[in-house]
Formats: structure tokens, sequence, C-alpha cells
């Protein structure tokens, strides 16, 4: 069913805007001086390493968290309060709520609107004269109208359909559906809701190609601002309208000083880039590029300069000495050498300052991904005799049909499937963490076998003691004889020693993926690896699975992944 959405006319008028926002957690700075005008009909894509603040700036957009300097505020026409909507972790209902309860309460202002209508136009029946009545009359119907008022019923049809939630019962509580029904449920809430400004975290984490289809549609169509972090390559390109970049950008030294350096969010302001995805990624290495020739260029005329102010204190050679022996002409000689030292001195010194003053900071080091056998500790190589992996008709009840398999060592498995079709229910039975109902499955003798999961538990050996460093985190859970955790490049040196449980969850992802690889497993299961990564590490990711000597098997919805991939596939209906 396509998608449809009213374009409210107003809403084109509203704007978002970030005035110098700067923020800090308690143990670090996330974000500098960020200023962003975005108007309606804009879409603008976040883009960032983990832990660089898009999360943050859609929350303070929000309003759910207060600056420590400067100002997020929205502008809606005709001096009404504009309305902001943030799609986050948390669901918009209660776990108590029916999903028909849920989905009421979401166009509750639209069902208002319809009413004060008809409450205003009984007014005007029996009072036609009555001029404020009009006026009431016609503020409610235009904000009706704003509103779709009237559509209300096929609206909510149209959304759960397109979402994929059109054969949940209404009656059935919020707290009884799977985490991405509840997901799906509530952006559907969000976009029903109809705000002002639209703010999206991930919102297609938990989408089929069906499901993101609709999305692209609805936020095409929305005429209002639309801010979204999205780790989704193939939806940025298709609805992104200006990626804004988090990361370090190239500012002057002075303003970088004031900043935590060394990892993400120690960036001062954001970089905007036009046009697609796909452009911003030349773009971005360009820029990068440029960057360090400035860089490079500015601290060679410093090194130039500075030598400069220590030779300009002399003039001629050192054992230079007038021709004449006068005292008078000596003393002329002197002066005039002595002006023209002080000269030369004062004119390298301003040139000196003023450089210093405007130069740009040193490009900080990127995270460069190890690979996925970065923690190989010299372990025999696994028997490639037999299957990495068999399943027999195994089935979990009401979560995975049975299904069979074979998969060979070394083999590189793909596995796509709409929501619901069991890609991570397999994945957790063939790791042994959640026991088959019904038929038998193995992994091959001697095999070890890991899984990256789509969400770091509290009880992963991850999280062991609340108080834990990410670094003590990954020691403890991986023994001694281990790498290093910086040797995978997956955390800044200052986010190891951060608590393990402050970190934002795509760090939290990171470091259950270094855990994993701390002695690279025989086979590899990874569970939607996209999902809260930076688009930069998913990248490298996609890149090392080939080169991989183990098995893997990805399940996955991501479509450039899917585009992309070269190994075998597994289709779950």
């Amino acid at each position: 069913m396509a998608a449809t959405h009213p374009l409210h006319s107003d809403n084109a008028a509203t704007q978002l805007i970030a005035d110098g926002v700067s923020f800090s957690y308690p143990d670090r700075r996330v974000l500098t001086d960020v200023s962003l005008t975005i108007s309606g009909g804009e879409r603008v894509g976040l883009i960032g390493e983990n832990g660089s603040g898009k999360s943050t700036l859609l929350r303070l957009a929000a309003g759910a968290l207060t600056p420590d300097t400067g100002a997020v505020r929205a502008i809606a026409p005709g001096g009404r309060a504009p309305t902001l909507g943030l799609l986050h972790q948390e669901p918009p209902f209660t776990a108590a709520e029916t999903v028909a309860e849920a989905l009421e309460r979401a166009v509750s202002p639209a069902r208002r609107a319809a009413e004060s209508v008809d409450h205003w136009g009984e007014a005007i029946a029996q009072q036609p004269e009555d001029a404020k009545a009009a006026e009431s009359f016609a503020a409610a119907l235009e904000e009706a109208e704003r509103l779709d008022a009237w559509t209300i019923e096929a609206r909510i049809g149209t959304m759960l359909d397109g979402l994929g939630l059109i054969d949940i019962p209404g009656e059935r509580p919020t707290g009884r559906l799977s985490g991405g029904q509840r997901a799906r449920l509530s952006l559907a809430w969000l976009l029903l809701a109809q705000p002002d400004v639209l703010l999206l975290d991930e919102p297609t984490n938990h989408l089929d190609d069906a499901a993101t289809s609709h999305l692209v549609a609805v936020l095409r169509a929305w005429r209002g601002p639309v801010v979204l972090a999205s780790h989704d390559r193939a939806f940025l390109d298709e609805v992104a309208t200006t990626l804004v970049d988090l990361d370090p950008a190239p500012v002057p030294h002075r303003l970088a000083s004031a900043v935590e350096d060394g990892g993400p969010g120690s960036g001062v302001g954001a970089t905007r880039y036009g046009g697609s995805f796909t452009q911003y990624l030349a773009d971005r290495e360009a820029t990068r590029q440029r960057w360090e020739r400035q860089y490079r260029d500015e601290q060679a005329e410093l090194r130039r300069l500075r030598a400069g102010v220590r030779d300009s204190h002399q003039v001629g050679h050192a054992d230079w000495k007038p021709r004449t022996e006068g005292r008078a002409a000596q003393k002329f000689y002197a002066d005039r050498n002595a002006t023209v030292v002080a000269r030369r001195v004062n004119d390298a010194r301003s040139r000196l300052e003023d450089l210093e003053e405007r130069q740009i900071r040193k490009p900080p080091t990127p995270l460069a991904f190890g690979g996925l056998d970065a923690g190989k500790v010299g372990r025999s190589p696994a028997s490639t005799v037999g299957h990495a992996a068999v399943a027999a008709d195994v089935t979990v009840a009401r979560r995975l049909a049975p299904l069979s398999l074979a998969v060979a060592p070394g083999e590189h498995l793909l596995i796509t499937g709409a929501n619901g079709s069991g890609k991570s229910t397999l994945l957790a039975v063939l790791a042994g963490r959640l026991p088959a109902t019904g038929g038998s499955w193995s992994i091959g003798p001697g095999l070890s076998i890991g899984l990256l999961a789509q969400y770091p538990r509290i009880d992963d050996p991850a999280h062991r003691g609340p108080g834990l460093t990410a670094r003590q985190a990954y020691e403890d859970a991986t023994g001694p004889n281990r790498p290093a955790l910086s040797s995978f490049g997956l955390l800044h040196g200052r986010d190891e020693n951060r608590p393990a449980l402050s970190l934002s969850v795509g760090q939290q992802r990171r470091l259950a993926l270094a855990i994993v690889l701390a002695d690279p497993p025989d086979v590899l299961l990874l569970d939607e690896p996209t999902n809260h990564l930076s688009l930069a590490l998913v990248t490298a990711l996609e890149e090392a699975i080939p080169a991989y000597a183990g098995t893997v098997i990805v399940a996955s919805h991501d479509r450039w992944l899917r585009e992309r991939w070269s190994g075998e596939r597994l289709h779950l209906e």
C-alpha cells in the first residue's frame, strides 16, 4: 500500500535552529559550538563516529537535554508553539497499554481538533451572528486541516500496513510485543502524531525492505524539518537532502585547544555536505586530504617564521664592521642597523603571531579497524573436514519455522528475510544462547563459535560489574594473554578508560565485537552488524569479511550490504 502523509502548508515554514550549542557529560564533552538551521522540507542526516554526539544532538533538539551553552529552538508559523517528536530507545507508550490504546493516544490531537470543529460549528448554527464563535471555528478548522483530522482511520491503517504491524491484534498489550514490533509501533506512533519537527534515531533498525520503503515515502512527503541519525547507507542515499558530519573539523587551534583531544566529540562545530551519502564519502575524503595538506604547509611556515625571528636579530654577517673607523660613522651605522633589526623582528613576530592565532588544529588520527583476525594469537587452525554448522528441521516455537542448513568450513553465508522470519533466532540457537524446541543442530567438532548480538546485554561478559571501564570489561571477559583492546581500532584511548555502561550503544557494540574477536572464532556469527555502528566502521567491517579464514554467518536487512555481498545466501520466508 502506498504511504501517504498530509502535506501541511505551514509546516514548510517551520524551522529548527541550533545556535552555538555545546554539551558535556560528566566525563567528556561531546558537542562544541554546533550551529545549524534546518527548514521545513529539509531532511538532515547526522554522520559521525560512535560517541560523536548524534543521539545527544537529537535529544537536545527535543528538549530532553539542556545545552551547556547555546540554544536549540523550533519556530512554527503563526506564532503557535511547535511540536517536536523524538524516536529514541524508550517507546512513547507504557507496557500496559494495548496497541489500539497507544495508537489512539498518538492521534488524540487530531481527534480533539475534529471535535472542536464540530463544537464551534454547532455554536455558529445556534448564533450565526456570534463573531467570536466564527473566529474560533476558523481557527479550529485550520488546526483540523493541518492535522488531517478527517482521515485518521485511513492513516492508521496505512501506517500499520506499511510498517508490517497490520496483523497484530489491537487488544494485545504492547508489553507482549517483540522488541522489533515495539520499535516499529514507536515509529508508527510518532509518525501518526505528526509533530512539526521530526527527530529520528536509527529509524530503520527493525525495518525490512517493505517497511523501509514505506518510511522513505512518508519522509519524502514530510513538510516539516526532519533530523535523523542512521547507519543505513541506502536509506540515507534515498532520504537525506543534507548530511551533517559531527566528527572533528579543521578549526583554528585556539578553539580546538579548549576541547578534550583524542576521540569523537572533540571536534568543534559541524560540517555540512550536500548531495547523497555516496557523494559525501568522496567529499569527506577530499576534505580530509585538504586538512592534512593545509596543516603540513602551516607547520612548515611556522618553522620558517620562528627561524626568521631568531635570525632577524642581526643584519649582515656576524663579524661585519663599518668601513670607516670614525665614531660618528660607527654610531650612524649602528643606529641604522638597530632600526632595521627592530623592524624585521617586529614584522617576523607579527606574521608568526598571526599564523599561530589562526593555524588549524592537527588532524586527529582516525580509528582504523584492525580486521576480523586482529586478535589472532597463534591458535592452530581448526579442522576443515565436515561441516562448520548443521541444522536439521530446527524449530523455535512462534519464532522460527523448521529450517535445515549445512555450512561448510570457511563459507561466508548471508541470511536475509522479513521481520519475524527468524534470522536472529537462528543465530542465537547456533550460538547456544537459545534452546530449540524441535529438530537438531550442531557445530563442527572442535570449532569455536562467537556471536555479535544486536544488543549488548547487561549480563554479558562485557558488563560484569557496573564500575568496570571498557578496558577492564574487555580484560575480564577475555582473560590473560589476549591482545590489547587498542589493537582492534574499535575504541579511542580515552573511551577505553570510561565505564563500560556509560558508552553509547554503538560503542558498547564495538566493545562486544572486540571481545568476540579477542580469540577469533572458527564460526563467527554477526547479527545485524551494521546496526548502531558508525558508517566508517560498517564499511571496514564489510570489507574485512571476505578475507576472514573462518566461517562467517551474517544476518542482516541492510540493503547496502546485501547488494554487495559476494558469498552464499539463505533467505528465510
